[in-house]
């Protein structure tokens, strides 16, 4: 018999990032599973494009990449950190209204659900100064610090930030809309971590309302930016071979 084709995992990174915190993931979830991060426009390679603020060009930008999928590269999964949650919704979201194959299951990482009240809420146009505190109390500034007033990172990642910060809004709006939101009909996976403070356990407990199919909820350690640890892609990659169980499974009794 010829071998399975591997499920794929779409992977969204969290808010100013590109996808480095996914570059080990290929080789911590272990054969059976291609992991591909999909990169938003206005970082790293991509950073002289526009950077993306709404839903529909979000919507442009990515849905195709499983829209246009060959019917024999198996299914795919999802999975957004922070942002990426919310990025992960959307996509899913938008393939439920088209009719379009669904994920075998979407996952979410340190991300709120889009109904719980915004941390940072306007803080995309806040002072350089008030924003910076804003994502300290939150504990979303990277361990190193982030240097002076004016230096690297307020020019190169800040406005990033500010735009990915527009676009969370963008998604959460949308989301809690009767037109284009509502729940999912996947199973979802929801992973908090012990020490983050923007998305603890209580408040990822509450994507149970945003999905109709199986939710399951999981804690690793670490803050809010734990997807490059080795926890979480090993805990993504067997749920990944619990989906493809279910698959085989079912077209069994079929």
């Amino acid at each position: 018999m010829p071998e399975s084709p591997p499920m794929t995992l779409y992977c969204f990174a969290h808010a100013g990032a590109g996808v480095s915190s996914f570059h080990r993931w290929g080789d911590l979830a272990g054969p059976g599973l291609r992991v591909v991060p999909l990169m938003l426009p206005g970082r790293d390679k991509r950073r002289r494009e526009p950077r993306l603020t709404g839903r529909d060009e979000l919507l442009t930008e990515l849905l195709g990449h499983i829209t246009e999928r060959d019917p024999g590269d198996g299914p795919f999964a999802l999975y957004g950190h922070s942002l990426g949650g919310l990025v992960a919704h959307t996509l899913a979201r938008a393939l439920a209204d088209t009719a379009s194959p669904p994920p075998a299951f979407v996952a979410v990482g340190a991300s709120p659900p889009p109904d719980a009240p915004p941390l940072l809420l306007h803080a995309a146009d806040a002072a350089d100064t008030e924003l910076v505190e804003a994502l300290s109390a939150a504990g979303l500034l990277p361990p190193g610090g982030v240097g002076a007033p004016g230096g690297v990172w307020y020019r190169a990642v800040l406005p990033v930030l500010r735009d990915d910060l527009r676009l969370a809004d963008a998604l959460r709006r949308a989301a809690v809309a009767p037109a284009t939101g509502g729940a999912l009909t996947v199973p979802l996976l929801a992973v908090a971590a012990s020490a983050d403070r923007l998305a603890p356990t209580g408040v990822l407990a509450g994507w149970r309302r945003w999905t109709t199919g199986r939710f399951v909820q999981r804690t690793v350690p670490g803050d809010h930016f734990f997807a490059g640890g080795r926890e979480l892609p090993r805990l993504i990659a067997r749920a990944c071979r619990v989906a493809r169980r279910a698959e085989a499974q079912a077209a069994v009794r079929t």
